[in-house]
């Protein structure tokens, strides 16, 4: 039990980092739920599309943040609780950030996409294949201005990036792992692959304008 213990403090602290759901504060001070308004997800995309870019814009960043700094700091902080050097600790990390963002606490288990949260934990994580999927974002949204198009391409991509671009003994461990994110991320849009097959799905235009 003793040897679990900095994987589950890594897991729990990471958690509590991704968990803070950012899109509703947002909103909140906004004055809108935002869980009620446009898509009623708390992801930067419909926060931009309701409250407009400079909130969008702010959780995007935010959330971004979240994956980042728990990948950096959730391992150090749980070695200082219990000692341990491992190097599973920054990825279980990433996944720990994930899951707080998809499933948060404080709304019931319910949250985002981890998109954004995702990518700001491969930022940290693995940068060379962070970057793969951060082109193939762009393109995949230029082609088609569809920001889940993007986001579900950009996470299929992720493990070939990590395949790529990570030498060593680490290189199949990660694979693998990226691969349970992208995954997930493709399990969490599984509404908008519904819409995308209908041709309902909405193209990213200008933001509305808050209402006053």
């Amino acid at each position: 039990m003793a040897e679990a213990l900095p994987f589950l403090s890594t897991l729990l602290l990471a958690y509590l980092a991704g968990s803070l759901p950012t899109g509703f504060l947002v909103a909140r001070a906004l004055r809108v739920d935002i869980t009620r308004a446009g898509s009623g997800n708390i992801g930067a995309t419909n926060v931009f599309r309701v409250l407009g870019r400079g909130p969008g814009t702010l959780v995007l960043l935010v959330d971004l943040l979240k994956g980042a700094l728990a990948v950096r700091l959730a391992p150090a902080l749980a070695a200082a609780l219990v000692p341990a050097d491992s190097a599973a600790l920054p990825a279980l990390a990433a996944l720990g950030a994930v899951l707080g963002h998809n499933y948060t606490c404080w709304l019931g288990f319910k949250g985002g996409k981890g998109v954004a949260t995702s990518a700001g934990a491969m930022a940290a994580l693995i940068p060379p294949a962070f970057a793969v999927t951060v082109v193939t974002w762009v393109l995949v949204f230029l082609a088609g201005r569809y920001v889940s198009l993007a986001s579900i391409a950009a996470a299929v991509v992720l493990p070939v990036g990590t395949a790529f671009t990570v030498a060593g003994p680490t290189r199949w461990p990660l694979v693998g792992f990226t691969s349970v994110l992208a995954a997930l991320a493709v399990w969490r849009h599984r509404p908008n692959i519904q819409r995308l097959r209908a041709g309902t799905e909405h193209r990213f235009d200008k933001p509305k304008a808050p209402a006053s």
